[in-house]
């Protein structure tokens, strides 16, 4: 008895002197908690089951509930504090659970006939039965032997397979489906919250695999000789007693103080009897007789003077009771079990009867169940059809009621599809054509939105109040071919044209989400106010600069610095009836350039107080027909859109030039047209590294922010000084149309086309405002866009590469080849004969049509958004003849050089103009260098394969201002491959006043202020956008197990996964680095906190 006494003592004694944590915990449990469960188990297989139980009901303090008949009731009946019944069903459950620890737990070599390899199987089967698990997570939680081993690599792939990671989180083991049999519900290394979630995860695991959601015990290893009575402990007659008492107060369950947890302990207790009985019987020799007769004790009745009912009879009982819902697939399990069991038994005797007893209980057990989920199907049924004949009843009263609103609604659905049928370019045979007199006109839409934050639907009009995107202007170098270019002084810098190398851009992105004008100026103020005060109260930073203009999407929390307005289609507005004949491109060239004399004129004259003279000089310049240079168009935009044209075009221009807001600067116009090409630039290299067809497969945000984009940028000059335009229209037109007004602009070679292009044709409204000839603008449109790609041919055929090689094709006689092999001899006379000499046009068609295939689809782009024209079928698929489908949209020969052939008179004088130019001489005779074409897209560098190789690089980099000293933190830009001091005071250099670690001052001059770098000795990517946003993010090295490793904690071999490199590769080339900032540090606020600057 002493022995007894101090074994089950031992747990309080040992949880009174340590803490729970340690006593449970997975590096000091095999030590202490599973010690203690070996030591009971020894002590009760040498002790009298009936003696034991009984001493365990003492110690629990349960003797008396269990021992004094209808004592239960008598205890919920009286007035009893809560606290008292509550503390009483804990003891209950508690000490079932360690009767079940006792019997279950026979892993352990020497107490069961297993060996080491099982243990650390049944180890890794439980931890993955709560959720698939990482390599990293199952290591630590799993025991550790003498060495540090876990012994999981021996055996992990006989339980589990390893699923590969994908773009984000890591590779996981799953447990495999026919290891979901040795689950044990009660694992005693389970904490509470761990068996929940295993209980919750297994049940889902069954419901998916349309099984009923019984948990069973799992069939267990037999004991060894020494243990082999601790079974008897099941069959006890204390232990059939306490389940008689418990099952009893589930039957009567009104009237008792009892738990579902106490309930499901002894219905895991029974079936753990039953799966023992079973592989007794299973396993039975001749000689043996089997002495575990649980079935034979359970489905006798209690004895006088109570004659309660036999636990068997009280099962059956509960299968139906309403109550038990959740646990009726584990009694019918046990209900099933009993009966193969019986059925086992029978077979090693002749008793036919009792066979037959057995089986009539489980077809009735079985029709009872069937019938029961028939009446509930029936039920459910009916119950359905009655609420749809419902609903459809008031479905017909509505109708009725308001008929003549649901015929007008009708009719407008009618007229909108039949709207939508003939604007859809899939349906229409017709050909498309986006720009041009030729135009496809295209049926106005309605367009109406909702503002997200006053749900107030509007259609945007342009004599309404102003809808506006949510929208983030940001610097770039993402396109940039010299990142070395500097802008010495922005307040004095020309923006007006955009070199090719395209070292900065202005960028423009979106969420998407629309908003009033006026809610969101009520939004920002408020988001200005609450920072006031925050800054007052805690003087912390936060994810975005207020003062900057900065504030996140009220939906989405996406950082943005402005608002984009949202327009109908501009160029409608501008456009005039055309009643005159549309000239040819020399003699539009003739008449703009007459037009361009007479404002310069004006601009010369504006101050002169000498009006006759002004008169007498505008007789002799003869002023083309209909062009009447005093005339001021009226402004058709609401007040309301105006001032959000004011503040978008401020916005581009304070954060592209860094300068200080200025909206009467004329660089404003200039700024938003350069965002806008450059926007447009950047998403068509996206669509071309990913393959993606040029239409159609945009997402709606980067959709809506282009069409608004574009329109805007075209609505602009309306809000600007009209004069200032007309002068960048005139200085941009005379790059490619010399005059005498203009000298010393840059060459054809340092002028990116597809900048001019846009830039031209949003400006040449201001001029064609006041001109009432009856010329088109379309027609304007159409010139422009002839004359800038004529010039793009040019320069392509200037500093494209002419080696000939082997793949040459035999036949070159194509209309195309022929043509061009003859530009290019024109242009070689141009020059001087100092281009080579080219006997293949096949390879300068080739060539040709490569790099102009950028500036197409760049055009192509724009002219969609800018005149709305759907974009034809054949672009919205990849295929094989995409440069004749985008030439038939552009209003363009397949022949490009017909161009030149049809408009010789003047196309000859301007081609020798351009060639003649100081600049192209130099480069053909080498002395300086051009871009060539087409330009291949930036990509991060070239990382490799194996980490070591970077850590190997890093540890022989020295600080480059320290006299050789290693560096402490190495961190390499993923941008442009340089290897930074980071973190550390050697390095700081000063920016703007401030002192700035070399990662920060870095970002200015590779990334224009955003930068994307690699701590080689922490494993770990760094984010940085300014001088106060960051964040950590998962760097593209993975282990075998497919899992980071930050801070290089578990040393594994790492190797590069090229698809997460792709995704921080997209996330730059997208310009969501600044964005993936703002989220992480919303997400994690001590983010905030941290001094980027310094790194």
């Amino acid at each position: 008895d002493f022995m007894a006494f101090e074994l089950i003592g031992l747990v309080k004694r040992r949880k009174a002197c340590l803490s729970i944590y340690y006593y449970h915990n997975v590096k000091c449990r095999r030590e202490m908690f599973d010690k203690d469960i070996v030591m009971l188990q020894t002590g009760v297989s040498m002790m009298d089951p009936n003696h034991f139980l009984m001493i365990m009901l003492s110690r629990f303090e349960l003797y008396q509930i269990f021992s004094t008949p209808d004592y239960g009731k008598r205890f919920s009946t009286e007035n009893t504090n809560k606290d008292v019944v509550q503390q009483n069903n804990t003891l209950i459950e508690e000490m079932l659970y360690l009767i079940i620890m006792i019997v279950g737990e026979r892993f352990s070599p020497g107490i069961g006939q297993v060996n080491a390899t099982d243990e650390i199987k049944r180890e890794i089967i439980h931890q993955l039965s709560i959720r698939p698990m990482a390599h990293s997570e199952l290591v630590k939680a799993l025991p550790e032997d003498e060495n540090r081993e876990t012994g999981m690599e021996s055996v992990i792939e006989e339980v589990a397979c390893f699923k590969k990671p994908g773009l984000t989180g890591r590779g996981l083991y799953e447990l495999k489906p026919e290891c979901t049999k040795n689950f044990n519900l009660y694992f005693y290394h389970f904490s509470r919250a761990e068996q929940s979630k295993a209980e919750e995860a297994q049940r889902k695991l069954k419901r998916q695999n349309r099984e009923d959601t019984a948990l069973p015990p799992p069939a267990l290893p037999p004991f060894c000789p020494l243990f082999a009575s601790l079974i008897n402990v099941l069959q006890s007659d204390v232990m059939l007693c306490i389940m008689g008492t418990i099952l009893q107060w589930a039957v009567e369950h009104n009237g008792y103080a009892w738990s579902e947890s106490m309930l499901q302990r002894v219905l895991h207790l029974i079936g753990m009897a039953l799966q023992e009985e079973k592989q007794h019987l299973e396993n039975l020799s001749e000689e043996n007789v089997v002495t575990f007769t649980f079935t034979q004790k359970i489905s006798r009745p209690g004895e006088a003077p109570n004659n309660s009912p036999s636990i068997l009879a009280m099962l059956e009982t509960l299968q139906n009771a309403p109550h038990l819902e959740v646990h009726k697939d584990m009694i019918r399990w046990i209900l099933k079990t009993f009966n193969t069991i019986k059925k086992l038994r029978e077979s090693s005797s002749t008793s036919p009867v009792a066979e037959t007893e057995g089986n009539v209980m489980e077809e009735s057990s079985r029709d009872k169940d069937k019938a029961e989920r028939k009446r509930k199907a029936e039920i459910a049924r009916l119950r359905r059809e009655k609420i749809m004949a419902q609903m459809s009843e008031m479905q017909r009263h509505f109708i009725n009621e308001n008929k003549e609103l649901f015929q007008q609604t009708l009719e407008e659905l009618d007229t909108s599809a039949s709207g939508g049928h003939d604007n859809s370019p899939v349906i229409s045979d017709a050909k498309l054509t986006a720009l041009g007199p030729e135009q496809t006109r295209v049926a106005e839409h309605r367009q109406v939105v909702m503002c997200i934050l006053c749900q107030e639907e509007q259609e945007v009009k342009v004599d309404s109040r102003a809808m506006v995107l949510a929208a983030f202007i940001q610097r770039s170098t993402v396109l940039s071919k010299n990142r070395n270019r500097i802008i010495p002084d922005p307040e004095k810098y020309d923006p007006l044209f955009m070199h090719p190398d395209l070292s900065c851009g202005t960028h423009t992105g979106s969420c998407g989400h629309i908003m009033h004008a006026h809610c969101w100026q009520r939004y920002f103020d408020a988001v200005q106010a609450k920072e006031q005060r925050r800054q007052q109260r805690l003087r912390v930073h936060t994810s975005y600069d207020v003062e900057n203009g900065e504030f996140l999407c009220p939906l989405c929390e996406c950082l943005s610095n402005t608002v984009i307005p949202l327009l109908p289609p501009p160029r409608v507005l501008f456009n005039r009836l055309d009643f005159s004949g549309q000239p040819n491109l020399s003699q539009w060239i003739k008449t703009i350039s007459q037009q361009m004399k007479a404002l310069y004129l004006l601009r010369d004259e504006d101050h002169s107080s000498k009006s006759e003279e002004l008169s007498e000089k505008m007789d002799q310049l003869q002023l083309p027909e209909g062009f009447r240079p005093d005339y001021k168009p009226k402004n058709p935009y609401s007040e309301s859109i105006k001032e959000m044209l004011t503040t978008f075009g401020t916005a581009t221009y304070k954060v592209g030039l860094k300068v200080h807001p200025n909206e009467e600067d004329p660089r404003v116009p200039i700024m938003c047209w350069g965002s806008c090409a450059y926007t447009i630039q950047t998403i068509e290299r996206i669509l071309a590294d990913e393959d993606k067809p040029l239409f159609g497969h945009l997402p709606c945000r980067q959709d809506d922010c282009l069409k608004s984009l574009t329109r805007f940028a075209a609505a602009h000059w309306t809000v600007s000084s009209l004069s200032a335009v007309q002068g960048h229209f005139c200085t941009l037109l005379a790059s490619l149309v010399p005059n005498e007004k203009n000298g010393n602009l840059p060459c054809i070679l340092d002028i990116d086309m597809f900048h001019l292009l846009v830039s031209l044709v949003l400006s040449f409204p201001a001029i064609h405002c006041q001109d009432f000839s009856g010329v088109s603008l379309g027609t304007g449109d159409l010139h422009l866009f002839h004359l800038v790609t004529m010039a793009h041919i040019i320069q392509i055929l200037l500093t494209s590469s002419t080696e000939e090689n082997g793949m040459d094709q035999e036949d070159t006689s194509g209309e195309e080849e022929v043509a061009v092999l003859t530009l290019y001899k024109f242009l070689c006379q141009c020059t001087g004969s100092a281009l080579k000499e080219v006997s293949s046009g096949w390879h300068l068609w080739r060539n040709l049509k490569a790099g102009i295939m950028p500036f197409l689809r760049c055009s192509a782009l724009f002219f969609h958004y800018l005149n709305g024209v759907p974009a034809p079928s054949e672009l919205q698929v990849n295929g094989t003849s995409q440069f004749e489908h985008l030439c038939s949209y552009l209003s363009l020969p397949n022949n490009l050089t017909c161009l030149f052939q049809e408009n010789s008179e003047i196309l000859n004088t301007l081609v020798e103009s351009w060639c003649s130019s100081n600049e192209v001489k130099r480069y053909l005779e080498g002395k300086r260098h051009a871009i060539s074409y087409a330009r291949e897209s930036n990509k991060l560098i070239d990382l490799p394969d194996d980490y070591s190789c970077l850590i190997n690089q890093a540890s022989n980099f020295s600080c480059p201002k320290s006299g050789g000293d290693k560096s402490r933190a190495p961190t390499l830009c993923l941008v442009c491959g340089t290897m930074l001091c980071s973190q550390s005071y050697c390095c700081q250099t000063e920016l703007e006043g401030e002192d700035v670690g070399a990662c920060t001052a870095h970002t200015y001059t590779c990334g224009s202020g955003v930068g994307i770098f690699l701590r080689v000795r922490e494993c770990q990517v760094l984010f940085l956008a300014g001088k106060t946003k960051g964040c950590f993010y998962p760097p593209p090295y993975l282990d075998d197990y497919g899992e980071t490793d930050q801070g290089l904690r578990r040393g594994n071999p790492l190797h590069l996964c090229k698809e997460r490199f792709k995704k921080i590769q997209k996330l730059w080339q997208q310009h969501s680095i600044t964005e993936e900032i703002g989220h992480a540090q919303e997400a994690n606020q001590t983010l905030v906190g941290i001094d980027w600057q310094h790194l």
